[in-house]
């Protein structure tokens, strides 16, 4: 084998190996890419929850103001009743 040929083996060669390289990098690129996929569900997932959460909050406490109004009124009625004795 002369020069040329060594050069040529040896460009093959370093070709080979940025090829292999990038096939590394893609491969880890993908498996980075698949795992902000699977923690975006996640947090849409949790977004939608928390979401949930609040509506159900905000129901609650409705509830719970309406409650104290209606003890408030029994308690009004309940003075008003015991008053005459």
């Amino acid at each position: 084998m002369d020069g040329l040929d060594w050069m040529a083996l040896l460009a093959m060669l370093m070709l080979v190996m940025i090829l292999l390289m990038l096939v590394v990098q893609y491969l880890q690129a993908n498996k980075a890419w698949r795992l902000l996929e699977r923690l975006h569900g996640i947090m849409k997932e949790r977004q939608q929850r928390m979401i949930w959460h609040a509506e159900e909050n905000r129901e609650l406490k409705s509830a719970l103001r309406a409650q104290k109004a209606h003890v408030e009124q029994l308690q009004r009625k309940l003075k008003i009743l015991q008053d005459p004795l």
